[in-house]
């Protein structure tokens, strides 16, 4: 089968699932129940891609397809939409938003590309109520990811620094009043000060050409790998983790990360 017929008896399977006769619990399923899944499925497809393992990324896409089609026919059923709209959906947006592929627009390089796609999105919002520029990045999204998001939706209309030296004397600045703030002891003023500086240094790693998500996540297991060094070598001595001293722990830190 070609990958229409392949995506057609997937179609047919998911009506299966949730008609009469199908699976009770499939059956049970709301938009709102399911939702965690869509977001689950798609963190794994970002871990598979971080993994570089490509038959895990078939997987995780499948598993994914399956949460989009999931809620088409629960929306079909409603008599709300169906999956052949959201398919044609999407293949006018593409279209519509490449007029140098699919028109006669000349484009320089994918700055222009992306100035335009800006433009026009800007263009399909004239008839919403909210057609501000930084529209359209979901709260769901991880905070980091969002900054990122924002931040790039704006410099696209040139709301931005000139280059990195610029974003990190920005970020200093916003270090500074993190300090003054905690120095203070305003809670709320702390938590906003230590917010614009997790988006300064969103906006830095933006310039940067890296993903402040990936870099935190890449962080996050560097954590991991050197913390369990840490338990692997208490084990080893037969010493309990609770009854070890800071420094103790820092000195097997320092060891792991020349390690792991």
């Amino acid at each position: 089968m070609g990958a229409g017929e392949d995506f057609a008896e997937l179609v047919r399977i998911m009506e299966r699932l949730r008609g009469p006769g199908g699976c009770p619990w499939d059956r049970e399923q709301t938009h709102q129940s399911i939702k965690p899944y869509v977001i689950e499925e798609a963190y794994e497809v970002a871990e598979a891609i971080e993994d570089n393992d490509v038959d895990e990324l078939r997987a995780e896409l499948g598993d994914l397809l399956l949460q989009i089609v999931f809620h088409a026919e629960m929306a079909r059923a409603a008599g709300h939409f169906t999956i052949e709209d959201v398919v044609r959906a999407i293949n006018e947006k593409l279209i519509r938003r490449h007029p140098h592929v699919f028109g006669d627009t000349a484009v320089k390089d994918s700055t222009e590309v992306l100035r335009n796609w800006a433009r026009i999105k800007a263009e399909e919002r004239q008839g919403r109520d909210d057609r501000s520029i930084v529209a359209g990045v979901p709260r769901a999204m991880a905070a980091l990811l969002r900054a990122h998001r924002l931040s790039e939706k704006a410099s696209r209309v040139g709301f931005d620094w000139d280059c990195a030296s610029d974003v990190l004397e920005k970020a200093r600045e916003e270090f500074a009043e993190l300090e003054a703030a905690v120095h203070l002891g305003d809670r709320s003023d702390v938590e906003a000060e230590l917010g614009d500086l997790l988006f300064a240094l969103t906006s830095l790693g933006r310039h940067l050409d890296i993903q402040a998500e990936d870099a935190l996540q890449r962080a996050n297991d560097r954590f991991i790998r050197r913390f369990r060094y840490i338990e692997e070598q208490l084990a080893a001595r037969n010493q309990d983790l609770h009854d070890t001293s800071v420094q103790e722990m820092n000195t097997l830190w320092e060891e792991a990360k020349a390690k792991v």
